[in-house]
């Protein structure tokens, strides 16, 4: 079974910084895409980032410019810079990691921008 642990989240004051980082555990897995999503109180889940394929990125544009995506070498960890952060960014924020034919999700971790 294939395990996704999220880190990082927490409480920031708007304009700050944090990052976010997820790692592979457990059955081996090639993970040929990686990405972040989030979900706010109300709101549908949303596609944040992605990385796919020998690195093309994806961002919505509401964190362009602010966020970051990034893997490690071995493609077992996908990370999540967040800069220049607001109000609108407070949400659960999940990490997902799969290829074509199967997606596996982390658990959630809450990052709350205060005014």
């Amino acid at each position: 079974q294939v395990r996704l642990v999220e880190s990082g989240g927490g409480l920031v004051q708007a304009g700050g910084s944090l990052r976010l980082s997820c790692a592979a555990s457990g059955r081996s897995f090639a993970f040929s895409a990686m990405a972040w999503y989030r979900q706010a109180p109300g709101k549908e889940r949303e596609l944040v980032a992605s990385i796919v394929g020998g690195g093309i990125t994806n961002y919505a544009d509401s964190v362009k410019g602010r966020f970051t995506i990034s893997r490690d070498r071995a493609m077992q960890t996908v990370n999540l810079q967040m800069n220049a952060l607001n109000p609108e960014d407070t949400a659960v924020y999940y990490c997902q990691m799969g290829s074509s034919a199967y997606k596996f999700w982390g658990q959630g971790i809450q990052v709350t921008v205060s005014s």
